[in-house]
């Protein structure tokens, strides 16, 4: 299951007690409680969010290179408590982790709306990722698996970023995958993330061995495709 920024923000406002109630048949395993044990999450923000954000905005024109004004806040006031209200019901919860977008500055057409990663920042975005998860976990929130990129063949959400096997095989082998190495991180690197259509998209990074060695899974989406 997922929740979403939009999820998060229904079940912020809700009283207590009643989110209380709501949770806990979630993600309980008592009674009639239905015991979701994985959960999906966004890093920064997806197309079910009431506004777009991504961890470290800058202004039109402006860059942030070595990542200064990366912060979590955006997700402080909703989806953060609402995790660790989870958390406390079910610590084992497995939660995965899935971007949308780099932030705008770090693309090519200086949007949160479709737009590729610049080669320039594959290296600060990999750095990116490794300040997420480190950040969530001084919060107390395990990131058990990223996908690297959410859809990355559709330019039409907003935020969406487009992003090819080839670059992705190269965002992984030459950066996210090291990165992660050298700060210890064992979270889990899920490729592709879409539909069942284009399973040669992952494929095709299963291939590099020497992406495929920091590669735990591939995603797959419902929409299109075989399921087989």
């Amino acid at each position: 299951f997922a929740l979403t920024g939009g999820s998060a923000q229904h079940l912020a406002h809700m009283e207590a007690e009643k989110r209380a109630a709501v949770l806990h048949e979630l993600f309980g395993v008592k009674g009639n409680s239905i015991g979701i044990s994985y959960l999906r999450i966004s890093i920064g923000s997806s197309d079910l969010n009431d506004h777009v954000y991504s961890y470290d905005d800058m202004p039109a024109g402006q860059s942030d290179a070595e990542l200064k004004r990366f912060s979590l806040e955006p997700d402080r006031a909703e989806l953060i408590p609402v995790l660790k209200e989870i958390l406390a019901i079910n610590p084992k919860i497995e939660i995965l982790g899935s971007p949308w977008s780099a932030p705008a500055w770090m693309k090519t057409n200086d949007n949160s709306k479709g737009g590729k990663l610049k080669p320039e920042y594959y290296g600060t975005y990999a750095r990116y990722f490794v300040k997420y998860i480190e950040g969530m976990k001084a919060l107390g929130i395990k990131i058990g698996a990223i996908t690297v990129q959410n859809e990355p063949l559709n330019a039409k959400n907003t935020p969406s970023m487009l992003m090819s096997a080839e670059e992705e095989d190269l965002f992984i082998k030459e950066h996210l995958g090291p990165a992660f190495k050298a700060a210890k991180i064992r979270t889990k690197i899920i490729v592709y993330d879409h539909n069942c259509n284009v399973p040669e998209y992952a494929m095709s990074i299963l291939k590099d061995a020497k992406a495929a060695r920091y590669v735990d899974g591939s995603g797959f989406h419902l929409y299109e495709g075989k399921i087989e």
